[in-house]
């Protein structure tokens, strides 16, 4: 009897092992803005319940993402930063390409604002902070789709922030934890709107610049190319750009935030 249920009990072991070892996977690299919001904890069970797919989700910066797809390290991309997403796609390491949401970035900042730019342009508030002595400002310096707009900001005022007056801290981090530390040290910084919504009850921030066109964040979700490396997930992958490019997928994606937030943390793109 105990040889009989000993038998019984590694069957039961071994069929797990190989129902785990069967099951179907595919890799998203993604932003840690896109994981900060909370969209992909919603996102995500429903379309491995639905496919029975595992998604394993490396959230990085943009940069690395899109590096990550240039190696063949990934299946899907879902980043925000269009030059970068278009060099990828020229190269032919993605197959297809679709723009589906979009937020905004913000300027944010202490409530004490040591250089008194609430409400201003964010060139010129940007501009006053870097010659403001005692002001700090946090950026991401990780390369990710933030700290590229962030950079190309500086770049369009002709402003060096590591050679300003204001102290500049790079934080090396993704967006929750650089508004953390930017929190903490009383810095400003630049944040993507989802993220900041998510988290803003948790932060001494305040909004200090919004609104300009150039702040404008648009998501693409990018199939990486099987041509070009045949042992990515295909199948898998494909499964899951056609479901998150759906009308039914993007409809969840535009309506994700409103009952906890009061608004949409993402909106969907209409070209």
């Amino acid at each position: 009897m105990r040889k009989a249920l000993s038998l019984f009990f590694i069957s039961i072991l071994i069929f797990s092992l190989f129902s785990c070892q069967s099951q179907k996977t595919l890799i998203l690299a993604t932003t840690t803005s896109v994981q900060d919001s909370g969209l992909l904890d919603f996102l995500i069970p429903k379309f491995e319940s639905q496919y029975d797919i595992k998604v394993q989700v490396v959230a990085v910066g943009t940069g690395e993402a899109i590096a990550m797809g240039q190696r063949g390290n990934a299946d899907v991309l879902l980043v925000h930063n269009k030059p970068k997403e278009m060099e990828l796609m020229n190269a032919g390491y993605g197959s297809k390409r679709q723009e589906i949401c979009y937020n905004d970035f913000l300027l944010v900042g202490p409530p004490a604002d040591p250089a008194q730019v609430k409400g201003y342009d964010v060139y010129q508030a940007l501009t006053k902070i870097a010659h403001t002595k005692g002001a700090i400002f946090v950026s991401r310096g990780d390369q990710s789709g933030t700290h590229l707009k962030e950079l190309a900001l500086w770049g369009k005022i002709s402003i060096t922030p590591t050679q300003a007056a204001m102290t500049y801290l790079v934080s090396g981090q993704g967006m929750g934890e650089t508004l953390r530390i930017s929190s903490e040290k009383g810095a400003y910084t630049l944040t993507d709107r989802s993220t900041w919504l998510a988290q803003k009850n948790t932060l001494s921030l305040i909004p200090i610049s919004q609104g300009n066109r150039d702040l404008l964040n648009i998501y693409s979700v990018i199939l990486i190319n099987e041509q070009k490396f045949p042992k990515v997930h295909s199948k898998e992958a494909q499964l899951f750009y056609s479901w998150i490019t759906s009308p039914q997928t993007l409809e969840l994606i535009g309506n994700f935030g409103k009952d906890k937030y009061g608004e949409a943390l993402f909106h969907l793109f209409t070209p």
